[in-house]
């Protein structure tokens, strides 16, 4: 009886493994979907029998070993991912890859040091694991997208004492400790030592050393990046290889997307053959994935670039590799990096909301496809959002990347307010704290999956363009852009201070009475909003708002207005103090003078009996002569403002401390540290040799003077291998902590923080005492240091505005101290013995202090 009753559920499984596999089905219209990313070894284990491969690369308690993560566990959780609003799901490389590599310490959990580029790696699963998780995402209407690495393979041989490009078998050294084999195990990528003349005259290599300057065009095309052997892309058999091996997984497996890895380091025009080789034999990925059905088949690349406010260099090359000077074909996307870096500075770093509004319009202009370019705020190559941003900044940033242009990304951790990088998401994973992460009733998952079913019931938000509407050129406060295509209409407004803010005079692009409705908002119902005159509307946006509206055909008739109030003009010249302001009303009692949107501190106005009046302006926050500031008048009671006027003021900056440091003392607290060994390090980079502190009224510039100085990786901030961490004590403050985060030491001389800094190449934070220690940073503060840097003078230069440091009246009295080391999603670790990249000299838990300051405080002259 038992057996007949179990025969129908076999019955079953049996005909269910039977049934053929979806792996091939239409492209989508890419604009409209989700992107969530993992990284596979990161995100969960389903198959704990493939964690250990004997080779010594496992270990869940380590960052830099295998953690098991799996094909299987992605499978297990595609309701989660498919419940956050996702439609597609990005894993890392599932190739099979290099595994452990003693000469660097680490290992290629990864997935990016390829062994063979057509097998799947066994700590992932097996090809048959990876067409089910195929199958299961197009099942579910889903989408796969598959990382993959064009311009290397793993680190299987280095250049060691030396290199002459005459001769690649001069100084040549192949990994013999690398496992499980010390060379790839696929042609022709096997033919990878230059002392056999077949392998020489196959050039399928650069013979080349690791990459040290990457400002070289050569170099960076050519070198071995992070010492990993670098791919002769212009090599007809190399590209011919690569074209089989990706299509491979296209037909295999039903890849429905490819993101190319580091595609800065191979030339743009590579992609043209990449994408549409008519080889009969290897053709590019528009017709494989063509033959399978798919006829808008997404390659999108990596190019870790970020301009400067006002700059479009590495926007100008993130274009180049989707369409040639003669509008030749590349890839259709690039992940948009610079879009990404302006949000951050605007969102997590509180600078002028202006630079937002100027990156969104040159995205529009520059690039010829804007709605393919993936957005994100976060993923594996930068810190994590909460590692430096706020929470509510980091609400607003996924708000915009929702009502902009772009595949949106979403990293897997984000929506559970992970901090960790590369932290796991299953409990017994590095920097889990022993339990999973897939809670479905956490605030920012539900919150994120608001805000995906938001685009995706409003079409306008993924298929319109933007129109700027406002933006701040002084600092944090209101920005607004308006998405229409040709049937529909959405305003989004956002107000990134942490402040009360008013948005005065805004241009709607609707007529006058027209209702718009309330499509969401992050706090709270989203009201309705009827149009004023002019098609203008004025809006006191609360701290942290971010808020969509759809335009509706509905239109009321508007009440009658009282007079508009007047100012006077304003002066014509940067002023250098407060001065006073004179204008004009008739009938408004309750005027404020509201400057740069700033209603908490706006100035109550006293208005005479003829309807006169006269009011101050302060300009303690004021320290750039360059920049406008924007002067209004605003009735609370009736929400009349005033035409805005504009000014600008220039107060001076002082030096405070003028401090010189001794050459050669970066060496640590004992005098024995010693730098990592890898030859990216330079002498001298951490060596402080000169400190000047300067004040403008409450804000606070410090120019740091090192020994040398290096741009290696060609970082956002300019300057790279140090990370400087300094604090600021403010006299007669309280709530200050002593502790100096994740550097294993506390302040000395009795010396106490309330704001610290920590800024490496790529990063660049703001914190405050609250909740600080050993082991955290404190509480994000909202508005960040601006940085610049001087490679010719070796200066780095850091400028907190009043607003920053809460506008003290004087920094006189304030203390300073700065430290040196370097930093890489934390500040690097320290060991007795120096390694690649590791400080040597002293123990783990030993100060990772390389060079500092001593305590400065700061004197008026």
């Amino acid at each position: 009886m038992k057996l007949i009753l179990s025969l129908p559920p076999l019955l079953t499984a049996l005909a269910a493994s039977a049934a053929p596999l979806k792996l091939h089905v239409p492209s989508p219209d890419w604009r409209d979907q989700v992107i969530y990313f993992v990284m596979t070894d990161r995100f969960a284990d389903g198959d704990p029998r493939n964690n250990d491969q004997g080779v010594g690369a496992y270990d869940p308690r380590s960052n830099d070993r295998y953690n098991g993560g799996d094909l299987a566990g992605l499978r297990q959780r595609l309701d989660y991912i498919q419940g956050l609003g996702a439609t597609a799901l990005w894993l890392t490389p599932p190739v099979r890859n290099q595994w452990l590599d003693p000469t660097l310490g680490f290992t290629g959990y990864h997935g990016y040091w390829a062994q063979h580029f057509k097998e799947v790696d066994p700590h992932l699963g097996t090809l048959a694991d990876y067409q089910r998780l195929s199958h299961d995402l197009h099942s579910r209407g889903m989408y796969l997208v598959q990382d993959i690495v064009v311009n290397h393979v793993g680190n299987y041989f280095g250049y060691e004492g030396g290199w002459d490009p005459t001769d690649p078998t001069r100084f040549y050294t192949p990994n013999t400790r690398s496992k499980p084999t010390t060379a790839p195990t696929q042609w022709p990528f096997n033919l990878n030592d230059p002392r056999r003349a077949a392998d020489r005259q196959a050039g399928i290599y650069h013979w080349t050393p690791a990459l040290v300057d990457v400002k070289n065009p050569d170099h960076e095309l050519a070198h071995q990046m992070s010492g990993l052997d670098d791919l002769n892309t212009s090599n007809p058999v190399v590209m011919r290889a690569l074209r089989d091996s990706y299509g491979f997984w296209i037909k295999r497996v039903g890849v429905d997307a490819f993101r190319v890895d580091t595609a800065f380091y191979v030339p743009p025009e590579y992609f043209e053959d990449f994408m549409h080789s008519r080889d009969p034999k290897a053709p590019g990925m528009v017709e494989v994935a063509r033959r399978t059905g798919r006829e808008h088949f997404l390659v999108f690349g990596e190019g870790f670039g970020i301009d400067a406010p006002g700059k479009t260099v590495m926007a100008e090359r993130i274009e180049s590799y989707v369409r040639g000077p003669a509008g030749e074909a590349r890839m259709n996307g690039m992940l948009n990096f610079p879009l990404y870096g302006s949000m951050v500075d605007v969102f997590a770093r509180g600078r002028p909301t202006q630079l937002l509004a100027d990156r969104v319009d040159t995205m529009m202009k520059l690039h010829s496809r804007p709605h393919w370019l993936p957005t994100f705020i976060d993923n594996h190559d930068v810190d994590r959002w909460l590692a430096g941003g706020s929470e509510a900044a980091m609400k607003q940033a996924l708000l915009a990347v929702m009502t902009l242009p772009g595949i949106p990304v979403l990293y897997y951790g984000t929506e559970q307010g992970f901090t960790e990088q590369r932290a796991a998401m299953f409990a017994k994973g590095y920097g889990s704290g022993g339990r999973d992460h897939f809670d479905t009733n956490a605030p920012l998952y539900r919150l994120t999956a608001q805000m995906t079913a938001l685009r995706k019931a409003n079409k306008v938000l993924s298929r319109g363009n933007p129109q700027v509407l406002a933006g701040s050129p002084s600092g944090p406060g209101a920005i607004a852009w308006r998405m229409a295509d040709e049937k529909q209409a959405a305003l989004v407004v956002f107000n990134t201070a942490d402040t009360e803010v008013l948005l005065d005079n805004l241009p709607t692009g609707a007529p006058e009475g027209t209702v718009l409705r309330g499509l969401f908002s992050l706090h709270g119902p989203a009201s309705d909003v009827t149009v004023g005159a002019q098609g203008r509307i004025s809006l006191r946006l609360a701290p942290r708002s971010g808020l969509v509206w759809q335009q509706t055909g509905t239109v009321q008739r508007l009440a009658a207005t009282p007079a508009t109030p007047r100012l006077d003009p304003l002066p014509s010249t940067p002023v250098q103090g407060d001065f006073q302001v004179s204008g004009h009303t008739a009938g408004q009692a309750d005027l404020r003078l509201v400057i740069d949107g700033d209603l908490a501190r706006a100035v109550l106005v006293q208005v005479s009996a003829d309807g006169r009046f006269t009011a101050t302006v302060p300009t303690g926050r004021m320290s750039d002569p360059a920049v406008p500031h924007r002067a209004v008048l605003w009735s609370p009671g009736s929400g009349i403002a005033s035409a805005p006027a504009t000014f600008q003021a220039a107060l001076p900056w002082v030096l405070l401390a003028d401090e010189a440091d001794p050459a050669g003392d970066d060496t640590g607290p004992t005098g024995t540290y010693v730098y990592p060994t890898h030859e990216s390090f330079l002498p001298g980079q951490m060596d402080l040799t000169r400190t000047r502190v300067w004040s403008a009224g409450g804000s606070l510039r410090v120019e740091l003077t090192l020994r040398n100085f290096s741009t290696v990786w060609g970082p956002a901030n300019g300057f790279d291998h140090v990370a400087f961490t300094f604090f600021v004590e403010l006299p007669g403050r309280s709530g200050c902590a002593t502790a100096m985060p994740d550097q294993f030491a506390s302040l000395p001389e009795g010396m106490r923080w309330h704001h610290r800094v920590r800024a490496h190449g790529w990063s660049n934070a703001h914190f405050g005492p609250e909740g600080a220690s050993g082991q955290h940073d404190g509480t994000a503060r909202p508005i960040g240091a601006q940085i610049s840097a001087n490679p010719d003078a070796r200066t780095v230069t850091f400028t907190l505005p009043a607003a920053a440091l809460g506008d003290p009246a004087t920094l006189a009295g304030a203390r300073l101290y700065v430290t040196t080391w370097d930093y890489d999603g934390g500040y690097r670790a320290l060991a007795a013995q120096p390694g690649p990249f590791v400080f040597g000299g002293a123990q783990p838990t030993d100060p990772r202090v390389i060079d500092a300051t001593r305590v400065i405080t700061l004197q008026q002259p």
